[in-house]
C-alpha cells in the first residue's frame, strides 16, 4: 500500500526539457539542406527560423516551471547551449560557406568565427542574467548569415568577410548585448515586440532572397541597428554602475 503515499510524478519540467531537444530536428533538416547537390538557402533559413522560436520560448518556460529545481538530473542550459551553438553558430556559417558568399579561398574565414563563438559560449560570463545582457556579440551568425546572402548579392563576397571578421572580434569583445527575454523591464516590451516586426518584415526578403527590393532591406536594418545601439548605450550604463571610479 506504499504506493498511496507516494507523489504524483511532476511531468511539466522535463516537458520543457523535451520542448528544448526538439531543436535538434530544425537543426538536422537545415544541415540536411545544406548537405544538397542544389542547395536552397532560403529553406535552410526556415528551419533556422523554427529553431529560434522554440529557443525563445523555451526559456521562459524553464523560468515558469523552476526545470532546475524540479527536474535537477537534467542540465537544460546544456541542452540549450549545444543547439544554440549548432542553429546560432554552425550551421548558419556553413551555409555561408556553402554557397561561396565570401571571397574565393577565403571560405575558411568561417573557422574563425566558429572558433569565437566556441570561447564565446564557453566565457564563465556570457551571459549576464542579472542584467539581461550578453556578454560580447551573441553569436547571432544566422542573422548575419541571413544578410550575407543579400550583401553578396549586392556588392560581392569581400564586405561579407569583413563583417565576418569584425563580428567574430566582438564575441570575443569585453562589449555588450542585450539579452532580449530578460533585458530591463522599461526596455523588454520594445525589444521583443520589435523583435517580432522584423521577423516579420524579414519574410518578404525570404521570398525575394537573394537580391530583394532595396527598401526592403533598409526597413528590416531598422531594428538590428536600434538594438545595436541600445546595446551599447545601456551596456555602458551598467559598466559605469559596476565600476563608478572609471
Amino acid at each position: 500500500m506504499n504506493h498511496i503515499n507516494r507523489k504524483p510524478r511532476d511531468h511539466a519540467p522535463y516537458l520543457v526539457h523535451l520542448i528544448t531537444a526538439l531543436g535538434v530536428i530544425p537543426a538536422a533538416l537545415a544541415m540536411r539542406e545544406i548537405t544538397r547537390p542544389e542547395c536552397d538557402a532560403r529553406w535552410v533559413f526556415a528551419y533556422l527560423l523554427l529553431a529560434t522560436l522554440i529557443d525563445a520560448v523555451d526559456g521562459p518556460l524553464a523560468r515558469r516551471f523552476e526545470v532546475k529545481r524540479r527536474a535537477p538530473k537534467i542540465d537544460g542550459r546544456t541542452i540549450d547551449d549545444l543547439l544554440d551553438y549548432l542553429t546560432f553558430a554552425f550551421i548558419p556559417l556553413m551555409l555561408v560557406w556553402r554557397m561561396q558568399w565570401l571571397p574565393e579561398n577565403w571560405g575558411w574565414l568561417v573557422i574563425l568565427a566558429m572558433g569565437a563563438s566556441l570561447f564565446g559560449f564557453s566565457h564563465q560570463g556570457a551571459k549576464e542574467e542579472a542584467h539581461g545582457f550578453f556578454r560580447g556579440f551573441p553569436s547571432y551568425w544566422n542573422i548575419f548569415a541571413f544578410y550575407a546572402g543579400i550583401l553578396h548579392g549586392f556588392a560581392g563576397p569581400w564586405p561579407v568577410a569583413l563583417l565576418l571578421v569584425v563580428l567574430s572580434v566582438l564575441t570575443v569583445a569585453p562589449v555588450m548585448f542585450i539579452y532580449p527575454n530578460l533585458a530591463p523591464a522599461k526596455h523588454r516590451g520594445w525589444l521583443l515586440g520589435g523583435a517580432f516586426i522584423w521577423v516579420l518584415t524579414m519574410l518578404p526578403l525570404l521570398v525575394e532572397y537573394s537580391q530583394p527590393r532595396g527598401w526592403l532591406v533598409i526597413l528590416s536594418l531598422i531594428y538590428p541597428l536600434a538594438y545595436t545601439i541600445a546595446s551599447f548605450v545601456l551596456g555602458a550604463r551598467i559598466v559605469r554602475t559596476q565600476n563608478p571610479s572609471t
